[in-house]
């Protein structure tokens, strides 16, 4: 019996964001009251504010689980992004240039968005750290009645992002698209994103773990604040329970991956730092790639450090050069 291709091999979930990059030195991030090497949430007001401090800036489409599934599409996946922008100048340059990058862009810009689109003014200074002010918008109000069940149950794999978690229509989305491509026969898995919402979703995050994910990638922040761990070697202990597959990235250290008491663990590649944006993005995109393209977990993992290598040689959280000419030129995958 022939099994029939699923139209996407990736999809994701995620704030829809537009990025807005621009170099600063030090004493700007300081006369703006950014703190240095963190994202933080701002309203409206500042986010213009911000916005008219930035010379030189580039612009495109963004957010985290975005930023992965243009990567993977780069690599060759077929795929797909599920966000909410308004149809406003932001929101129809987030759904063209995310087109344009070869990904689908599944929900059309809402006409009568209750918010603007969201953007993220990103700061880069001398020493490639990025410091990011978000001003989520319209994105965050995504929920169940912006999922196509009939995408998920065609997507081979889906991939959320835990940023949306933070609100109850945000959790209704996610489970609402995990049994949707679950039931379907596809795989599905979430990045946790960040600490602090970790931190204020503990349990709920512990059961769809759990319960709905087949795979789950975290830096050791995060695993650490999902376990309430004394360290990194017992929030995995403990993960490994909960998860069929595990990733976590830490911080320029060998990269652990984890499934089925099978452990692993990938050198990341040394490389300095232009804009350290996007990093975790692209090592997720590579990943998923291998994942995708049947490829045993450490070659994944070394897919998935090969691209975060890439995307930090340059500014911006997308790649520029070609990822998949150095997984060939890795013996990676053939030319």
């Amino acid at each position: 019996m022939t099994i029939q291709q699923k139209k996407y091999q990736l999809s994701g979930i995620g704030n829809a964001i537009v990025d807005v990059i621009a170099r600063a030195p030090d004493h700007l991030l300081d006369d703006l009251g950014i703190r240095k090497g963190v994202m933080q949430l701002v309203e409206r007001d500042q986010a213009e504010a911000l916005l008219a401090r930035m010379d030189a800036r580039q612009q495109s489409a963004g957010g985290s689980v975005a930023n992965t599934i243009a990567g993977a599409g780069r690599l060759g996946l077929r795929t797909a992004f599920v966000g909410r922008v308004h149809d406003d100048e932001l929101g129809r340059f987030c759904a063209d240039d995310t087109v344009r990058a070869g990904t689908a862009f599944v929900n059309a810009p809402v006409a009568d968005g209750e918010l603007p689109t969201s953007r993220c003014m990103i700061f880069v200074t001398p020493d490639g750290e990025r410091s990011m002010n978000t001003y989520l918008g319209i994105s965050a109000e995504l929920g169940p009645d912006d999922v196509d069940e009939a995408v998920m149950a065609d997507s081979e794999i889906v991939f959320l992002e835990g940023y949306l978690f933070d609100k109850d229509k945000g959790k209704e989305a996610f489970l609402k698209a995990a049994r949707a491509c679950r039931a379907a026969g596809g795989r599905v898995g979430i990045a946790l994103s960040d600490p602090f919402c970790v931190n204020r979703h503990r349990e709920d995050f512990r059961v769809l773990v759990r319960d709905e994910m087949d795979f789950v990638i975290g830096n050791q922040q995060e695993w650490v604040a999902l376990y309430q761990a004394n360290d990194i070697d017992d929030a995995l202990a403990q993960a490994s329970q909960d998860c069929a597959m595990l990733v976590c990235t830490r911080s320029g250290e060998p990269v652990v991956l984890m499934q089925g008491g099978h452990r692993v663990q990938v050198p990341v590649e040394r490389t300095v730092p232009v804009d350290a944006t996007g990093a975790g993005d692209q090592f997720a995109a590579g990943f998923l790639y291998g994942i995708a393209t049947g490829h045993s977990l450490e070659t994944a993992g070394r897919m998935g450090c090969i691209a975060a290598a890439e995307v930090i040689s340059h500014m911006g959280a997308r790649p520029q050069g070609n990822v998949r000419a150095r997984l060939q030129a890795a013996g990676l995958v053939r030319a």
